[in-house]
Parts: structure tokens; C-alpha cells; sequence
């Protein structure tokens, strides 16, 4: 960055200020705070991460320094706007696959075409597209979930939302937009699991799939399974070598609220 680019002196000044200026409201939210989700502290929070985000950045561009601290700001999920007892929610799941092995998804299509008694289409079963939309269509996605490697997919990052809604939507109101209510602002909590957060080795012990389990609320008595005896072997291998897809994610809080 040229000198003629950079922040003035007093620019860092006028942030640093700023940042005096927003800690103290801050503190005074928290201090006359009428409940846990006042949304005056939460407003006090916002503007404090604002101004520190605004002054590191100055304090950066000037003078290569940064602060020592870091007040999560607009990464994380923004304030709960939702009904203190909401009578109705939504759930919004998204999970990653990674095709790994294409051949086994292949394979694992025709014996669920041949389980079914179908007759062999080879425009449905002999491509990717037509494999992946026979096995999901056959099984629930918790149980791709569970099963994924047995599928021949890799797993990725997986987020699940439980959002507030002000009513019971009617049968059939929102398929053609599904995920339209998806707000963050009425996020009442989210759980998510991601390679990300393995940082330390020892959470590589952790087993993704139990918690993704816990978190998509797997029921395995209500799945409905097809007979692979012949897989029987390699799905024991499988089972064994499962501890968070690859050891790659653990399940993470992020916003609960109450």
C-alpha cells in the first residue's frame, strides 16, 4: 500500500476513540440489560466489534500493529430477532458429499434396482447422476449419511439450522422456494460439523458420524434397509474405519440460544 493510500494518524486516532466510545456503551447495555436477550446489548455488541474490527485495520494499515484481542463480530451468527416461544419451527440441513469412489456407487445402485425387482435401466444405474438419484431416492438421508462410504461418497462440511417461524406452514406452501425462511435472525440454534475444527489431534478421536448422528437426530429404527450380504465384509472395514469421515469433523455448538 502506498503512503498517499494509507490511514492518517489521526484516522487511528479517530478509531481508537471510537472503540473507547463503543466499550462503554457497551458496558452500560450490559449493566441496565432487562433480560439474557436484550437486544440492546446485543446492538452495544455489534457496534463494539465494528469499531475494533474498523481500528485493527487502521492500526494495521498504518502502522503494520494489530490489537491483541479479537471481539467475534460479523462471522458469527447476527442477533435473534425470533419469538421468545416460538410455536413453530423449521429445520434446514445441508450436508457435503465428495463422489470418492464411483464405482462402488454404481454398483451399489444396481443392487438396489435389483432389490427392488426394477428392471435394469442403463441410462438410470450405469451413470453417476442416475446412481445417486436411485439411492437417494431409496434411502433417507440420514442413513447416506451414516452409510456414505458404503456408497462410495466422501463427506463434507454439514450444517443443520432449527429456525423459528411465526405459524405451521400449509401442506405444499413452501416446496417451490424451500429454503426461503432460512433466516439467520431467527437462527434459535445450529449445530455444525467441519474439518475446520479439527485443529488439535486429539479431537481427531472425536468420530464425525456419531456426531452428525446426534446432530440430524438419526432414529436407525426407522430406517429401512435393503440385504447387502455381499458387502458384509467391506462394510464391517468400513464401520471400523469411520471415526468422523476420515477423522476429518466434530460437531460444534455455534449459536445456542435459549
Amino acid at each position: 500500500m502506498s503512503d498517499a493510500a494509507q490511514p492518517t494518524a489521526a484516522e487511528v486516532r479517530a478509531a481508537a476513540e471510537a472503540v473507547k466510545t463503543a466499550l462503554d456503551r457497551h458496558l452500560a447495555a450490559v449493566e441496565a440489560r432487562s433480560g439474557e436477550d436484550d437486544p440492546a446489548v446485543y446492538e452495544a455488541f455489534n457496534q463494539l466489534a465494528a469499531a475494533a474490527e474498523a481500528y485493527d485495520e487502521l492500526l494495521y494499515d498504518r502502522y503494520d500493529e494489530v490489537t491483541p484481542f479479537e471481539i467475534p463480530g460479523g462471522d458469527e451468527m447476527p442477533p435473534y430477532t425470533g419469538p421468545e416461544e416460538p410455536s413453530a419451527l423449521s429445520v434446514f440441513i445441508r450436508r457435503d458429499y465428495a463422489v470418492s469412489d464411483q464405482q462402488r456407487l454404481l454398483a451399489q445402485a444396481r443392487r438396489v434396482e435389483a432389490a427392488d425387482g426394477d428392471t435394469y435401466d442403463e441410462d438410470l444405474a450405469d451413470t453417476v447422476h442416475g446412481a445417486l438419484g436411485v439411492l437417494f431416492g431409496e434411502f433417507e438421508p440420514d442413513e447416506i449419511a451414516s452409510r456414505h462410504k458404503e456408497f462410495g461418497l466422501e463427506e463434507g462440511d454439514s450444517t443443520l439450522w432449527v429456525v423459528a417461524v411465526d405459524e405451521p406452514a400449509e401442506p405444499g406452501e413452501w416446496l417451490e422456494a424451500p429454503f426461503e425462511q432460512a433466516d439467520p435472525q431467527r437462527v434459535i440454534c445450529r449445530f455444525d460439523v467441519s474439518a475446520v475444527f479439527d485443529d488439535d489431534a486429539g479431537l481427531a478421536d472425536e468420530g464425525d458420524d456419531e456426531d452428525a448422528g446426534v446432530v440430524a437426530g438419526l432414529d436407525d429404527d426407522e430406517v429401512e434397509e435393503i440385504d447387502l450380504d455381499e458387502d458384509d465384509e467391506d462394510d464391517e472395514d468400513d464401520e471400523d474405519d469411520e471415526g468422523g469421515g476420515g477423522g476429518e469433523g466434530r460437531a460444534a455448538g455455534g449459536d445456542r440460544r435459549p
